[in-house]
């Protein structure tokens, strides 16, 4: 490689994931048309200006996609076309490895449109809007989904460049749990346990799970110190022998308010 140039790492879209309130929708969806957010801008531009001036209003954000017809039992149809007007939690999945992107949101889901194509394809399109907080883009803590049949301590990952200073938010989806009970929270640590000990994220640790499918969307506070590397660990009280889960975390590098 010659001088100058940099190493680039290129990916395509295969093996990715869609999850909707503790539902796995990848198999029954065709594509993803939308996965975007963040202020609104507006403009600003006065008349002694030659180009437009826009600042940034209130935050944003959308998931859509187009769903395969499925009516088979808790599949795609009958979990979609019932657009609840309660929040949906969604979270795509660029891949599913261990600190992969994924983006997060709660939102609306706004329509369920089905198109019967001439050549007998049947299809539905889907927009879930954000609903007061818009989208974030974050890294996976599971690898996809992750199944604990007991209290677990997951690996860590490495978000970089030391700690920061403004906080965290983190999606949970719960998919199956057999058992009593389970608590499913962040740990921290700036090296990844190898002599600072992990330790509990200040907020980082979710509702209680004593059922699913269920998913919860939390955040710190936006002053809070975050270390270099997270990790997700689950503890029960009571017992359980499965939890399947998945849990992605957005750590803000900038001042961030919903």
């Amino acid at each position: 490689m010659g001088g100058g140039e940099l190493a680039v790492s290129k990916q395509s879209g295969l093996g990715d994931a869609l999850y909707l309130t503790g539902f796995d929708a990848s198999g029954d969806t065709n594509s993803l048309g939308r996965i975007g957010g963040g202020p609104a801008p507006w403009p600003v531009t006065g008349i002694d200006k030659s180009a437009f001036e826009r600042i940034g209003l209130n935050r944003d954000g959308a998931l859509e996609w187009v769903s395969y017809f499925n009516p088979a039992l808790a599949q795609a149809h009958a979990k979609l076309s019932a657009l609840p007007t309660t929040d949906v939690l969604g979270t795509y999945c660029r891949g599913t490895a261990l600190g992969s992107p994924a983006a997060g949101i709660v939102a609306k889901q706004v329509n369920y449109d089905g198109t019967r194509g001439q050549d007998g394809s049947f299809t539905f399109a889907v927009s879930a809007q954000g609903n007061g907080f818009g989208l974030n883009w974050g890294s996976q803590l599971t690898a996809g989904k992750r199944t604990d049949t007991g209290a677990t301590s997951g690996t860590g990952v490495d978000f970089g460049t030391g700690s920061t200073t403004f906080g965290l938010q983190a999606f949970l989806h719960v998919f199956d749990f057999t058992g009593t009970d389970a608590t499913v929270k962040l740990q921290q640590s700036s090296d990844n346990g190898v002599g600072d000990t992990w330790a509990d994220v200040t907020g980082g640790g979710f509702t209680q799970v004593t059922a699913g499918p269920t998913a919860q969307r939390i955040a710190t506070s936006g002053a809070q110190t975050v270390e270099r590397y997270l990790r997700v660990v689950t503890t029960t009280s009571g017992g359980f022998s499965s939890l399947v889960f998945a849990v992605m975390v957005a750590r803000n590098d900038v001042a961030t308010a919903f």
